[in-house]
């Protein structure tokens, strides 16, 4: 069977990626480099625009238990995920360009999969299609949606992190440290900027007084909310002087090598490559003008000479309604050769765009779709896309929220135990997700 997937991002090349494994023929549309998009800056697929980070890796964490049952299927992006780590914590952070360049060398050396370089404006006619354009599907292709789905276009706006250069940070005052001493692999992943109660308090000043730039869509409603996972920083200043300080900015677990304590608050920075030159500012993605945050970036205490390689940027992120528009195999109502994968699906995250593109392969490719047990991360996230509130519907990450309680007796014998109820959902969700793919059988 031949199936055609639209848009060669995150869950695009992961489904393309497991439609070729089960022996079909796959064309993989992807418009980049003919039409470019607000955010992304090469020509490779599964750029990742945003953080390089695919979150924690820390067992019995709901963002570990969607990593884990990806692997026990085979997900290629988190085979190349592991390939081009960088040290982060206890996070699964990649070094952007190469996890970018080795997706694309796999998936253009497949021979099962045809890559075509245009952009789609209309779906196909016949056969099975994924779409996985992304958060920032063309307008053209946006359009032809809206019009398939009876549905006007939704969308948030999410944000970019700025990136400095390494060697403009001042480590004499910038310390390496992880949170609470933890790593993976033992070592201080990140690079740690103090400021003192007086630094903070300019600093909250500055950011209130930083000029945004304009909405650059003109047909947005310039009161369309932030996603509330992304905020930029100069709303959570809005929010409440002391909420970059329990947000992005605690110090909590931080001790400061020049003084023994904490600090009032810190900025984190984590590495961005595995060549250690360059560093994100962890939290910090922005809607100010470029030269405002130069500015005010440069008031951090050890940044004060930086030199950034990208600023924070803002832009739309697209989406349908599920609930309204899909079943829980990801299938269009009405239109059930049509599946919808990745962010524009209404999941929020790297590693759930990949998820939700692994699912639609296993559905498309399949002569009857099965669904995922609902016990796993991966069933979780296609049942909320499928069913929930379709009045108040917003994109989402991978919670334990969203996976099914545990039974009575269960619950009621770890309720004291948070961390052992965890384990437990992720034990159970793990059992099913082998019985899915027949290990063991």
């Amino acid at each position: 069977m031949r199936i055609t997937v639209i848009g060669a991002g995150l869950a695009g090349t992961e489904a393309a990626w497991q439609l070729a494994r089960q022996g079909h023929e796959v064309t993989l549309y992807e418009m980049r480099p003919e039409a470019s998009t607000a955010a992304h800056k090469t020509a490779d697929m599964a750029e990742l625009v945003c953080s390089n980070s695919l979150k924690s890796e820390s067992e019995n964490t709901a963002p570990w238990l969607l990593k884990e049952e990806l692997r026990r299927g085979g997900s290629m992006l988190l085979e190349v995920a592991r390939e081009t780590r960088v040290p982060a914590g206890h996070a699964l952070t990649v070094d952007r360009v190469e996890f970018a360049r080795r997706v694309t060398e796999r998936i253009e050396g497949e021979p099962r999969i045809r890559v075509v370089r245009e952009e789609v404006k209309e779906l196909p006619g016949e056969g099975r299609v994924i779409v996985a354009t992304g958060p920032l599907t063309s307008d053209g292709l946006a359009g032809e949606i809206a019009r398939l789905t009876g549905s006007g276009r939704l969308y948030f706006y999410d944000s970019i992190s700025p990136i400095v250069d390494a060697d403009t940070i001042d480590t004499t005052i910038a310390f390496a440290a992880s949170r609470w001493g933890k790593s993976l692999d033992g070592t201080d992943d990140y690079l740690n900027c103090p400021m003192n109660r007086e630094e903070y308090e300019r600093f909250v000043d500055e950011l209130l007084r930083g000029e945004s730039v304009p909405y650059h869509i003109a047909e947005d409603d310039p009161n369309t909310p932030f996603f509330e996972a992304c905020l930029p920083i100069e709303e959570l200043a809005r929010r409440g002087r002391e909420t970059l300080r329990f947000g992005p900015m605690k110090p909590t677990g931080l001790d400061d090598p020049r003084t023994g304590r904490w600090p009032h608050a810190v900025v984190q920075l984590r590495k961005e490559n595995c060549r250690s030159d360059s560093y994100n500012l962890v939290g910090f993605q922005n809607h100010l003008r470029f030269g405002e945050q130069q500015r005010i970036l440069r008031m951090i205490p050890g940044l004060e000479k930086a030199e950034f390689l990208r600023y924070g940027q803002i832009h739309r992120n697209t989406y349908i309604n599920g609930p309204e528009l899909l079943t829980r195999t990801l299938q269009l109502k009405g239109e059930e050769r049509v599946y919808f994968a990745g962010q524009i699906s209404g999941v929020e995250g790297y590693v759930e765009s990949i998820a939700t593109g692994f699912a639609a392969a296993q559905f498309a490719g399949a002569e009857t779709a099965r669904e995922f047990p609902r016990e796993t991360a991966i069933g979780s996230l296609c049942a909320y896309i499928a069913g929930a509130d379709a009045e108040n519907y917003q994109p989402a990450n991978i919670t334990f929220d969203l996976l099914p309680k545990l039974g009575e007796e269960t619950a009621r014998r770890l309720r004291k135990d948070k961390k052992a109820r965890h384990a437990e959902v992720c034990r159970r969700a793990l059992e099913k997700i082998d019985e899915y793919f027949g290990v063991g059988v």
